[in-house]
């Protein structure tokens, strides 16, 4: 993997050396040089790693994407900063299966960096508001649900809200009512 400053100096070197086909009359290498430019400069933004993570991810094929986000050796200077938060956000999804505080910890990282689109944006939210919930910090959990919502344009999380906002409900349900007894009132 190239440290994301190479990339750009690869594409410079390409587009100066189309520029120069150009003037020789080779019209047709200037062109297709400017192209190979163009996918230097698109790696530069969107890492060509992560996307093969993420091509993994989809299949579910966790081991698969845990593999091709080892290959980033140093994600700072390696990456810029959205796609560090895209890297922390894989992280994140690939550890919440098994450690909490670990995931908890890349997804604050994403969010704090940033991710480009607003679902993802709102799923991070989401997992965040799920590990504060079960770690008995509710109102955490609602800020960052409601967060999480006001992201989610497209209603793609509509159901996993509404499902963690019942959860919270039921959650809750049984302290009020122990509270009450407590205090001699009953029902």
């Amino acid at each position: 993997m190239y440290n994301k400053n190479i990339k750009l100096l690869i594409a410079a070197l390409i587009f100066g050396y189309a520029i120069y086909q150009f003037t020789e009359g080779y019209i047709g290498n200037g062109i297709m040089l400017i192209l190979l430019s163009l996918v230097f400069v698109f790696f530069y933004f969107k890492n060509e790693f992560i996307l093969l993570a993420f091509l993994k991810l989809r299949k579910q094929d966790f081991e698969g994407a845990k593999n091709w986000l080892n290959k980033i050796k140093n994600p700072s200077s390696a990456l810029v900063k959205k796609q560090e938060g895209y890297y922390n956000y894989l992280h994140g999804i690939m550890v919440s299966q098994t450690n909490m505080n670990e995931a908890e910890k890349y997804f604050k990282k994403a969010v704090s960096l940033g991710l480009a689109m607003d679902h993802d944006m709102a799923m991070a939210k989401l997992n965040l508001a799920g590990i504060a919930f079960s770690k008995r910090r509710a109102q955490e959990a609602k800020t960052l649900l409601g967060e999480a919502q006001k992201l989610d344009k497209r209603g793609m999380l509509t159901e996993q809200i509404k499902m963690m906002k019942d959860s919270m409900k039921k959650a809750q349900m049984p302290n009020q009512h122990y509270g009450s007894m407590r205090h001699g009132r009953r029902r």
